[in-house]
């Protein structure tokens, strides 16, 4: 099965529409995978990478809600409003931020299957702290 086409930038939306990213990808769409941290596992998204200068909030950053947990690393966006998480700065490479491939627009997540998982149970920043 072929990847849908990627674009330069990508428009990325909460539910209620309150937030709107513009995303450059780093890898496209084939850099999709998911996490088995406690986080990531009950949160359920699917990411693609993007360089800390390819996020750009278009609007809403006033509804834009931070989450962290942990070591205090990642840094985890969502809309306040509707709980749809956005994009988080990645503790395995703080250089880039994840971004939820399923609010991507014209993307489902599904035609993206198999995905790879990251260890992140097991993450090395992890010792003697329980995710």
């Amino acid at each position: 099965m072929s990847l849908p086409e990627v674009g330069p930038r990508h428009r990325l939306t909460c539910h209620c529409g309150a937030v709107e990213l513009a995303v450059t990808l780093k890898n496209g769409l084939r850099g999709a995978r998911r996490c088995d941290c406690s986080f990531c596992r009950r949160r359920g998204a699917m990411t693609v990478s993007a360089p800390l200068d390819g996020v750009e909030i278009v609007r809403g950053a006033e509804v834009l809600s931070l989450y962290q947990f942990g070591t205090m690393t990642a840094q985890h966006w969502f809309c306040s409003r509707c709980g749809i998480y956005t994009h988080h700065r990645r503790r395995s490479n703080p250089t880039e931020y994840g971004v939820n491939a399923g609010a991507l627009e014209g993307v489902n997540p599904r035609d993206l299957d198999p995905v790879p998982w990251a260890d992140g149970v097991n993450h090395p920043s992890d010792r003697g702290i329980r995710t």
